[in-house]
């Protein structure tokens, strides 16, 4: 049986990040398995809004903690945004004295209906499980969202300390002091919990990938940087070939094998783990313990048959979105599906057909510039930098609503902008910005991994209810939020981008049905990194070719108006050059 090495003395706090379609979820569920099993008491915790444990499980995911039937000892929850803000706003305004007025109860009420809410909510409940002293688990596990998601709430403990130490005021979207006094020795708790290398373990993972590697690379020193030392990497999907005169299947693994062999030195020092590439989906307990080599691998697929999924290039959706002469391109989906490249490769694209085009990114970790790897006449290419829009925010916030405040007022400002929730507010009002230059070019906007990207759609909602409450009774003819142009599918254009394989259709299907309870309907679906277009006779990838058949249907067949397939590639498409080949008849 293979066990990994960070289970030989396994912290109580075990952090799985690194970005999203390397087998974080997968794994962190395995382990909490082997842990129950072990006879420990395990809590699975996902702070991923875009989460499909559920699926994996068959569990139904709520704000408090669900035992898994059949799993004695284990239970999972899912910090829910939604249900973590209410529960907040109750709190604070049961802080509040007994003789407020109605006037200042809606005031409180209305500040604490933002996203940033939202934010410091679900990070409250993630706190309250660092600052638990009741040991009621042996274990609790953190299967994380995408990195840089993950990145800001882990700097949240330090930053809220920061922000609260000496202030008696508070923060204007978040209610009065005390609504934030309450928390501050839970978040130092947390602070301490985390910094502390005999409680908490951050696991790394990655896949034999230049891309995965390098993210982990870039979030190791980061989370170093946030005193999170105590680190382990786990490579998974490591795979090598049985059939050497297959082309594909020994491309796959040298590029694998060469990826490794790059690794930087900061990885390098890390205790590692390998797991092999499986032939079988990580859905069940069965295929979950068989991850790590407990219990009975679930019995192979039967061969793919030679039928394709109907699916034209993206060269074909190029053409398509072309014919618009403007708009807004959004490209969504889970993480690791490749929504960087297909956003780069349509940019190219639309420029090679006479277009001019700016092309952006909402995700923290921004890859586009590595994707692009050049330039390209007519095309615009940047990025919405969050650090960036918060100044660019303050400055506005100061230069307009503190222009006539003496100094002290403007001290009192000034620190109330420096809470971390002005960041979100900061970075909708860049994307609301982004948005609105569709009205004269094309805009392709490379989007966060789902659960941020959710999030962000979140805020837009609450500004267009916003905006509605503040024109009621008035004429709002002239009104467009940026949801409105969203909800216009003459103007925005959804492309969701998905792997064929269950866990990325699922979540693409998930998020089409946020997106259709907005009035937002997607555009257009892109299969990537399909082997069975490429063609393989390996045992191993063969053995899965059957279950991308079945999603590659499933998509085709019941849930995109429109297919568009990439097959897998023996080179990554790097380069203005390799990305326009992608967009070429």
């Amino acid at each position: 049986m293979q066990v990994l090495g960070l289970l030989s003395r396994p912290s109580r706090y075990l952090f799985f990040t690194g970005k999203d379609g390397v087998g974080k979820t997968s794994l962190s569920t395995a382990v909490a398995l082997y842990l129950a099993d072990s006879g420990k008491r395990v809590l699975l915790v996902s702070t991923d809004t875009a989460t499909n444990l559920d699926e994996m499980l068959g569990v139904e995911l709520k704000n408090t903690p669900v035992p898994v039937p059949q799993v004695p000892g284990l239970s999972v929850l899912n910090i829910d945004p939604d249900n973590a803000a209410e529960a907040y706003r109750q709190r604070v305004v049961a802080q509040m004295a007994s003789d407020s007025s109605a006037a200042e109860l809606s005031t409180v009420r209305e500040q604490l209906s933002g996203a940033c809410t939202t934010e410091i909510a679900s990070f409250d409940e993630f706190a309250s499980l660092l600052s638990d002293q009741d040991q009621a688990y042996d274990h609790i596990i953190f299967d994380t969202a995408p990195t840089g998601h993950t990145l800001r709430l882990l700097s949240l403990p330090k930053a809220w300390s920061g922000f609260l130490a000496g202030n008696d005021r508070g923060a204007s979207c978040l209610g009065p002091h005390s609504g934030l006094k309450m928390q501050e020795v839970r978040f130092k708790a947390a602070l301490d919990a985390l910094s502390d290398p005999r409680q908490t373990t951050v696991v790394l993972v990655t896949r034999p990938d230049k891309g995965a590697i390098s993210e982990a690379s870039r979030t190791s020193e980061e989370l170093k940087a946030l005193g999170l030392s105590n680190q382990r990497l786990v490579v998974n999907g490591v795979f090598h070939a049985s059939l050497r005169e297959d082309a594909i299947a020994c491309a796959i693994e040298d590029l694998g094998a060469q990826a490794l062999l790059a690794m930087p030195p900061n990885l390098l020092a890390l205790p590692q783990d390998q797991v092999p590439l499986r032939a079988f989906d990580t859905v069940g307990l069965p295929a979950l313990r068989a991850l790590l080599g407990q219990g009975t691998a679930p019995a192979a697929m039967a061969q793919a048959s030679t039928h394709l999924a109907k699916g034209q290039g993206l060269d074909a959706l190029a053409d398509a979105l072309a014919r618009a002469g403007h708009g807004l391109i959004m490209v969504m989906g889970k993480g690791g599906v490749g929504k960087t490249t297909v956003a780069a490769a349509l940019a190219v694209g639309l420029v090679q057909r006479g277009k001019s085009v700016h092309l952006s990114t909402t995700d923290p970790a921004a890859h586009l510039s590595v994707t692009l790897a050049g330039e390209l006449p007519g095309l615009k290419v940047d990025r919405i930098d969050p650090m960036v829009e918060t100044q660019r925010y303050v400055d506005k916030i100061m230069a307009s609503k503190g222009a006539h405040l003496d100094a002290q007022e403007r001290a009192l400002m000034l620190e109330d902008l420096r809470s971390p929730c002005t960041e979100e507010v900061a970075v909708f009002h860049a994307f609301a910005r982004v948005v609105s230059e569709g009205r004269s070019a094309f805009v392709v906007l490379d989007t966060a991994p789902t659960g941020h990207s959710l999030l962000l759609m979140d805020a837009t909602g609450a500004y267009h209810r916003q905006m509605m409450r503040e024109l009621e009774g008035q004429s709002s003819s002239r009104l467009i939020t940026p949801l409105m142009r969203l909800q216009d599918p003459d103007y925005t254009k959804i492309i969701l981008v998905t792997l064929p394989e269950t866990t990325p259709v699922s979540q693409a299907q998930a998020l089409q049905e946020d997106l259709r309870r907005a009035n937002i309907e997607p555009f257009a679906w892109v299969i990537n990194k399909s082997v069975l277009a490429a063609g393989t006779r390996d045992p191993l990838l063969a053995a899965r070719l059957a279950g991308e058949q079945t999603q590659m249907d499933r998509v085709a067949d019941g849930l995109s108006q429109r297919t568009f397939l990439l097959p897998w590639l023996a080179h990554a498409p790097i380069g203005v050059a390799a990305l326009s080949a992608l967009v070429t008849p």
